[in-house]
């Protein structure tokens, strides 16, 4: 069984292709700008939705009864060059939920990408990576002080275990959320770029700050630290942009 927060079927945002997302319940950090709140505590979360219908993300929930949902789509990710994506909430903190997932979804031949913020010991790591096709790792912050205030992650972990997805061959991609007052200073930025280069990394997508999770914390009874914080423009988000240009492959989502 995984505790699954959500499925998401005909996904454009999370991989190649259309893809079915599904998000793990639980998170170890607690990012003030995340857009999934409901899948941040390990226990399960009520919400109500715009039309006042009650849900419960993060109902253990049977692979089986994944690989259903999933299976409905595989027309579209074989036309398309898509898959599965595992999201969270983080993954790998049912590392062995998923990888019997991963294993089933690669024994039908779907696509599996990981996306994963990479706070775990690395054999949460090594559970998964025989099948899984392509990693999406989280990179946040620069420096161990901004990862422990802002983020309560582990920085040197999460660099490491970046460092040896690289070291063995994996096909990553940097994911860096572009947040205004935390990480886009053109000097703070450079020593996100001088850690990335550090360990070898190649590819780094650049996702600039949206409010679409708003609505959710809301719901939760939450208040969102980011409410009044306009999301970015594509135009701030170029110029940031051209300092990880200098050194990575460089592309800006959303």
């Amino acid at each position: 069984m995984i505790n699954v927060s959500d499925i998401q079927r005909f996904s454009l945002g999370d991989g190649p292709g259309i893809r079915t997302t599904i998000f793990f319940q639980g998170c170890n950090l607690h990012c003030p700008w995340c857009h999934n709140p409901e899948a941040i505590p390990l226990r399960p979360q009520k919400m109500r939705d715009p039309r006042g219908r009650e849900r419960v993300y993060g109902a253990p929930t049977d692979i089986a009864n994944i690989l259903a949902v999933v299976e409905k789509d595989a027309a579209y990710y074989a036309e398309s060059g898509g898959g599965v994506t595992l999201s969270g909430g983080e993954v790998l903190l049912q590392a062995e939920g998923a990888a019997r997932l991963a294993a089933a979804l690669q024994a039908e031949g779907i696509h599996v990408l990981l996306d994963t913020a990479g706070d775990v010991p690395f054999a949460a790591f090594q559970k998964v990576l025989p099948f899984i096709d392509a990693i999406y790792y989280d990179w946040k912050a620069a420096n161990a002080e901004d990862y422990r205030r802002r983020i309560g992650g582990d920085f040197a972990r999460i660099l490491d275990n970046l460092g040896r997805l690289i070291e063995a061959g994996c096909a990553v991609r940097v994911r860096v959320p572009l947040i205004e007052g935390v990480n886009t200073a053109p000097d703070y930025a450079e020593q996100m770029c001088a850690c990335l280069r550090q360990v070898g990394a190649q590819e780094v997508d650049l996702l600039p700050f949206h409010r679409l999770g708003s609505a959710k914390y809301r719901a939760l009874g939450l208040a969102y630290a980011y409410a009044s914080v306009p999301s970015m423009t594509i135009q701030r988000a170029k110029e940031i942009a051209k300092i990880y240009q200098k050194y990575f492959k460089t592309k800006i989502e959303g």
